[in-house]
């Protein structure tokens, strides 16, 4: 039953798995992976290569490898049970795919190690894994600007991200925290992101620590009349966060978004009402320009990175 489910999550995604391959960090990362295989399977070149097969075929993977590798699809399953998006499961099997590869290319032959270690070294310098680029409702803060949106109508719930550019989990976590926002935001539900990577102040005044032993990134914090209600993952008193998994089914549970957006759909449709008092202006009876007005939600000022 679980390999029909994988087979049919790998089918549902096949189109966007299709756009990943285009990208040049992905081709490299494929190309990285299957550099052992290729290795050992290619005629010409690994009747070359030495082998502990007592057959001696050196085309063919001997115990130790076939141990490696089995070894390498255990540690991909166990990391994958965390995995909330499919970056993230194609990004563990490719980051342990590498370090398998730098053992066997090391087991195999010294030379053929160092050369492959090398790429990996240039690899990891050169490329970086595409940044999410696709539709969202968000305000991107800096340091000066922050404090002052989040003070600046004390009706209006905040739910706010510390993320840092390098970090991998918070490049998984942006397509999640983008499709709540198209989901949830409205005049008195905002979402905005602050990088704290670059902007070390918001780090230390809002206490979210960008140590990489910490693992409090990414960081949800939810203000309402500019001060911080909750926030996930929570921190113990060593400083490290307590476990915590970021989908979109535990934010809408944690946060009550639910909740909050009904609520805020109350206030849009307040502050519509009082428009149209001041403009002297009513809708006719049975128009659907309020119901329009309520319902679509509020373009935020600044809604990208700045790349």
């Amino acid at each position: 039953m679980g390999l029909i489910t994988g087979v049919c999550t790998f089918l549902y995604h096949l189109p966007q798995i299709y756009k990943w391959l285009l990208k040049p960090y992905y081709i490299t990362s494929f190309l990285m992976t299957v550099a052992f295989l290729v290795v050992r399977k290619a005629p010409g070149l690994c009747e070359h290569l030495a082998t502990q097969r007592e057959d001696g075929n050196s085309c063919d993977f001997d115990w130790r490898e076939m141990e490696i590798l089995m070894f390498l699809s255990a540690i991909v399953m166990m990391k994958n049970r965390r995995a909330i998006t499919l970056e993230q499961h194609i990004g563990n099997l490719f980051l342990f795919s590498k370090v398998a590869n730098v053992i066997l290319f090391f087991r195999l032959d010294i030379r053929l190690g160092i050369l492959y270690l090398a790429l990996c070294v240039a690899f990891v310098m050169t490329c970086k894994p595409p940044l999410y680029m696709g539709p969202e409702y968000i305000k991107y803060f800096s340091d000066k600007t922050i404090d002052e949106e989040l003070q600046r109508d004390s009706r209006v719930t905040w739910i706010v991200e510390c993320y840092a550019n390098w970090s991998s989990d918070c490049q998984s976590f942006a397509p999640v925290f983008a499709n709540l926002s198209l989901k949830y935001n409205c005049a008195g539900l905002r979402f905005g992101k602050v990088d704290i990577g670059r902007f070390g102040e918001v780090s230390e005044r809002y206490r979210v620590s960008t140590s990489p032993l910490a693992k409090q990134l990414p960081s949800l914090l939810l203000f309402q009349g500019g001060r911080e209600i909750m926030r996930r993952p929570m921190v113990d008193n060593k400083g490290r966060a307590v476990s915590w998994t970021f989908n979109e089914e535990n934010i809408i549970r944690e946060f009550n978004l639910n909740e909050l957006f009904q609520k805020s759909k109350k206030l849009n449709k307040g502050r519509s009402a009082k428009g149209q008092e001041e403009n002297g202006s009513h809708p006719e009876e049975g128009s659907d320009e309020l119901h329009a007005d309520t319902n679509a939600p509020e373009q935020p000022t600044e809604s990208k990175k700045d790349q």
